[in-house]
């Protein structure tokens, strides 16, 4: 088995089908107590020590107390106080008028530090919680004093130890506390679909429209195989998937996402990174060689032997040590705000040589595949919570056991309009399954002679962007709670395919095609 079918299998193994927002703070959730009306909504909190600003803290509301400001301008600069008892559950001895109080959590109710607070003569509270999370501060159920007039925010242990050793040592900090709302439309989430949906156009026309066709096979560095011509050759290297294949596929995917659910962890995240790494210096090497080899048809020409390589071009050579450097780069600066660039180069780079080498035969096996996928998705998302209390694919691919660090397998685009920030992303499964079908439909309408309306190839690409923003839609209906993107995108792209073939009658013929000798196949894609 060659080097880019090892690949191919380890890629196929990792997709993780999930249209989720790893960052994407919870900025509206009702409270679970009826005493309680406001709504929890997550809040920025600017600061500075002795007048230098220093990195804004993400907290989130109380069930009670008065809403924050959702402008920066509308908002006070306060100094901050550290309540004396620090747990704010009595008279506190430090002057708090006109400040932000700092307390801990613990020893008495929310309600009870919020009105020692008020009582004291503080603008605001902010409560540091004893682990690294945001809680959500709620009202007993039998509590009637809600006559808290002023706004109550918790915020991580870590920064709260920051602000408080700040204060202990005898500096200045000031504080600002703004909730700056979500714009109703998610620019960004537009160019994530054109990327999505150019990736996947670009990998099934890559062959005929980019790739040159070559009379050897030396512009890969991988040896030839002895005693077989460029066409064999070509064959060889293509994967053809069949239902059996599909179904084992599924059911070692889902074992591995248990591995990687209960096993996840930093180190285990640098494997994925350097097996991503790998891959996609394999993917970049393919597309830059096939593009230069379009423009210029002869530079692949001399070769150079190399040790257990055999024959390859000086071409690779040359180009394959830029793509391995381009793929260290990104990894030593993946927590970069440019990594995005370099990680989606990289993931289109792979998926583009993915499609190339694997194929489905027909709709049968077609069929199998996405059905499956499509069961999976659905599995792992929305059924998991019910046997491990939490989806199982939500948490691994927000590396919620790895400390936050998240899988590289997927594309991403910063919120470039949103105050908040964060990405949008979708994963490499979301465009590599549906992938394969639309890339047999381009095949299927290349070897019957169809036309662009005739043919299925337009129709599912079409079909895909649409089920891409069905996808989109529900996760903003959802109010960013993870979706199983293959629950729409395989009714859209494998349902449409049986629609029309049902409507052409050639749903017989797309079922059984390639299952003839291969002599008389015309399909040789």
């Amino acid at each position: 088995m060659g080097f880019s079918r090892c690949i191919l299998l380890f890629l196929l193994l990792l997709h993780f089908s999930f249209a989720d927002d790893a960052t994407r703070n919870d900025a509206s959730v009702r409270p679970k107590s009826p005493s309680c009306s406001m709504e929890f909504v997550s809040v920025k909190v600017k600061n500075w020590v002795n007048g230098v600003e220093g990195e804004t803290v993400v907290g989130l509301t109380a069930s009670f107390g008065a809403p924050v400001p959702s402008q920066e301008t509308e908002a006070l600069r306060l100094p901050a106080v550290m309540a004396d008892p620090f747990s704010c559950c009595s008279k506190s001895s430090s002057k708090l008028s006109n400040s932000i109080a700092l307390s801990m959590r613990g020893d008495c109710d929310f309600t009870v530090k919020a009105q020692v607070a008020q009582s004291g003569g503080a603008a605001g509270l902010l409560v540091i919680n004893n682990e690294e999370d945001i809680f959500r501060m709620e009202c007993s159920e039998n509590d009637t004093s809600l006559e808290i007039k002023i706004p109550v925010v918790a915020i991580p242990k870590s920064e709260g130890d920051i602000m408080q050793k700040s204060i202990g040592s005898g500096r200045k900090v000031e504080l600002l506390l703004y909730s700056p709302k979500r714009p109703v439309v998610d620019f960004a989430v537009v160019f994530l679909w054109l990327m999505a949906v150019g990736t996947l156009i670009c990998a099934c026309l890559w062959a005929d429209f980019v790739a040159c066709k070559q009379t050897d096979n030396y512009n890969q560095l991988e040896p030839p195989l002895s005693g077989t011509n460029s066409e064999e050759n070509t064959e060889n290297e293509v994967v053809d998937i069949n239902a059996k294949g599909a179904v084992i596929f599924v059911i070692a995917a889902s074992a591995f996402l248990l591995v990687l659910y209960f096993l996840m962890s930093a180190w285990f995240i640098w494997v994925l990174i350097v097996m991503f790494c790998i891959g996609g210096s394999q993917g970049m090497l393919a597309c830059v060689v096939a593009l230069i080899l379009r423009m210029c048809r002869g530079c692949g020409r001399k070769t150079i032997k190399l040790p257990f390589l055999g024959d390859v071009s000086l071409l690779s050579c040359f180009v394959f040590p830029f793509c391995v450097a381009f793929a260290i780069f990104w990894a030593a600066n993946q927590n970069a705000s440019y990594a995005w660039i370099g990680q989606d180069i990289l993931g289109i780079s792979l998926m583009i040589n993915v499609l190339q080498l694997a194929r489905l035969p027909n709709i049968k096996v077609a069929s199998v595949l996405l059905c499956c996928a499509f069961c999976y998705d659905i599995f792992w998302v929305f059924i998991s919570p019910l046997i491990f209390h939490e989806s199982v694919m939500i948490a691994v691919a927000r590396g919620d056991n790895s400390g936050g660090a998240a899988i590289p397998m997927l594309l991403r685009i910063p919120r470039f309009f949103d105050p908040w920030g964060g990405y949008d992303m979708i994963g490499f499964g979301d465009i590599l399954f549906p992938g394969l079908l639309v890339s047999f439909s381009y095949r299927y309408d290349k070897a019957n002679k169809k036309g662009v309306l005739s043919g299925y190839f337009l129709w599912l690409v079409f079909g895909y962007g649409f089920g891409l923003f069905i996808t989109y839609l529900g996760l903003y209906l959802m109010d960013g709670h993870g979706q199983p993107a293959l629950l729409y995108l395989v009714p859209c792209t494998l349902g449409l395919t049986v629609i029309l073939g049902c409507v052409r009658g050639e749903l017989k013929d797309l079922w059984n095609y390639g299952d003839e000798p291969s002599s008389n196949r015309s399909d040789k894609a």
